[in-house]
């Protein structure tokens, strides 16, 4: 790996990233047309260089990172006078810098997250290209190509827009973050945490997966990566104590998952919420608290069930920390949160707090649980948390630009508005029926593409038919963004419980089944939204979404119990039926 031969490259590269993201945020305005193609440059190298094996893929990758660089910093040098073209791209040189970006953007998705999401993408721009020769509602009056080139690479509405603007002011902020508390003893203090709340009880080394998963992965942001960190200590815990391994794998797969839903920072989706629905970051955090609780607490009661059933020993003593260390380390996350939420709830911009965070978890790294200060571990640390950094951007860089191209052509071509009209014809003006199918279709692109870009996809073309329905924007947004992550833990894809299983040595099918019936509030938890609207206004009207809460919880805890506790069949129907109809039942007394 170019990691090993060439380190101190990367550290400086990642260095570069960090600090320059975190200018832009104390620098004031900065053009669009200069952030975003420098954010797409710092992302080259990593895709193309760090992430290749082999001679050839290397060099070849060094080429494409300089030919890339060159484009984008031409981008960025000429901002004011490409700025006054008004998207319409002139000269053979322009020709090339657009088509090669598109074509670069395209590879760098291909080789972050494989053919799908490069391939959809490819699908969009052909329609574009060629979509006046569909006959019928579906075509359109056709684009010239100077100017459908124009619009996606030298103004805001394709690779340079929103989405992208995301991810070089918010998204990249906390992936810093996130990468700072991970190098010094946060995770663990993470663990620590749940180990002494959970580590007692019936079932203790599933339930301490549970809370670490649901604690690190409001920061990590991506199921993978929390399985692939937190699963590297439970599993081995849980296998220790004798748990099977399908319900070991499953816990640690629908913990991790439920992580990108559990505020305060849910993963890079939160903040694209935020640009695509203008509704202020603390309101959004607040809309989805109560639903990501009631997940975690659906996950809770079902590994009951299994406790139950398969006799889930709680941690031994001697697996348990001293008090002493649990205080300790939970100190290095628990003092950068609490700061990034005085600063938020003070009214500053996320990016802002986050960036008051990261001071004071990078102060953090110049001590451990031992409380001396060591700089050599020190540089350690600063090290490796600029090479994570530089990565991570890179990744969530990479899928967003692909993205943006998609977004920014459903604008062009109208495209989302005809999907739109089509979901409000086939559905016959039934909302559950165009639930449904907008589910279908976040499921189905789910297996593609990644969480967040399947997100925006699936919004950007039927969050608009269920809008015009009468559903709230908020709670369209939510819905969506609950059930792209069903692909996570549902077969065939259903990455979160590949990686689960092959830790644990078993086949991923039985681990599938058990993690669908754990993790059943990712299904039903989104309908029950929509049902209950009053659920997401615990900012508004705390006591009926409390008391709504309590009904959802309710229901959740029968349906768990009937899915996963040992009784004979007739009563475990009895418990899910009941549970359906206590969850969607509509008491008026709790929407007052």
């Amino acid at each position: 790996m170019a990691e090993k031969s060439h380190r101190w490259i990367w550290v400086s590269l990642g260095g570069a990233s960090i600090t320059f993201h975190i200018w832009l945020i104390f620098s004031g305005l900065v053009p669009s047309l200069v952030s975003r193609p420098l954010h797409m440059a710092l992302a080259l190298p990593w895709v193309f260089v760090f992430a290749s094996h082999g001679i050839f893929q290397r060099r070849f990758g060094l080429f494409l990172t300089i030919v890339g660089s060159l484009f984008c910093g031409f981008i960025a040098l000429n901002e004011s006078a490409l700025s006054d073209q008004y998207g319409f791209i002139s000269g053979g040189w322009q020709v090339m810098v657009g088509v090669g970006l598109i074509l670069l953007t395209l590879e760098m998705a291909r080789r972050t997250v494989s053919w799908p999401l490069p391939l959809i993408t490819l699908l969009f721009l052909l329609y574009g290209l060629f979509g006046s020769h569909i006959p019928g509602e579906f075509g359109h009056p056709g684009l010239p190509f100077n100017s459908f080139l124009g619009t996606l690479v030298i103004t805001e509405g394709g690779l340079w827009g929103k989405l992208t603007g995301v991810s070089v002011s918010v998204v990249a902020v906390f992936v810093i973050f996130g990468a700072i508390l991970n190098a010094g003893e946060a995770g663990q203090g993470f663990m620590n945490i749940a180990i002494a709340a959970a580590g007692r009880l019936k079932g203790g080394a599933a339930k301490v997966s549970v809370l670490s998963s649901a604690l690190f992965g409001s920061i990590s942001g991506s199921a993978s990566a929390n399985v692939a960190s937190t699963g590297m200590v439970t599993l081995p815990s849980m296998r220790q104590l004798g748990y099977p391994k399908r319900i070991a794998a499953a816990v640690e797969a629908v913990a991790s998952t439920g992580g990108q839903i559990m505020p305060p920072l849910m993963g890079a989706g939160a903040f694209v919420m935020v640009e695509l629905t203008g509704i202020p970051y603390t309101q959004i955090i607040l809309a989805a608290a109560l639903p990501a609780i009631l997940y975690f607490a659906t996950v809770w009661i079902g590994v009951n069930g299994y406790a139950d059933r398969h006799d889930l020993k709680p941690y031994r003593d001697d697996m348990r920390p001293t008090f002493r260390t649990v205080i300790v380390t939970s100190l290095f996350f628990a003092v950068p949160f609490a700061a990034l939420l005085a600063v938020m709830f003070s009214g500053y911009t996320p990016q802002f707090a986050a960036s008051c965070a990261i001071i004071i978890a990078a102060l953090l790294l110049l001590t451990g649980t031992d409380l001396a200060f060591n700089l050599i571990r020190t540089r350690e640390r600063l090290m490796q948390a600029a090479i994570t950094a530089g990565r991570q951007i890179s990744m969530i860089a990479s899928i967003i630009l692909c993205a943006s191209i998609i977004v920014g052509i459903l604008g062009m071509t109208g495209l989302g508005v005809k999907i739109t009209s089509g979901i409000l014809a086939f559905s016959g003006d039934s909302l559950w029926m165009a639930l449904m199918l907008t589910a279908l279709a976040c499921i189905i692109l789910g297996m593609e593409v990644p969480t967040t870009a399947a997100y925006v996809i699936c919004v950007s073309v039927a969050g608009p038919a269920l809008i015009d329905m009468g559903v709230a924007p908020i709670l369209v947004h939510l819905f969506i963004f609950w059930y792209a992550l069903l692909s996570t833990i549902t077969p065939p894809v259903c990455g979160g419980v590949f990686i689960a299983a092959s830790m644990v040595e078993e086949n991923w099918l039985p681990v599938a089944g058990s993690a669908m019936s754990l993790g059943l509030g990712l299904y039903v938890i989104p309908l029950a939204i929509i049902r209950h609207p009053e659920l997401t206004g615990l900012a508004d009207t705390p006591i009926a979404a409390l008391l709504t809460a309590l009904q959802i919880g309710v229901g959740l805890a029968l349906l768990g119990r009937g899915l996963t506790a040992p009784h004979v069949f007739p009563v475990r129907a009895a418990l899910v039926a009941a549970g359906m109809l206590v969850i969607f039942l509509r008491i008026e007394l709790f929407a007052a």
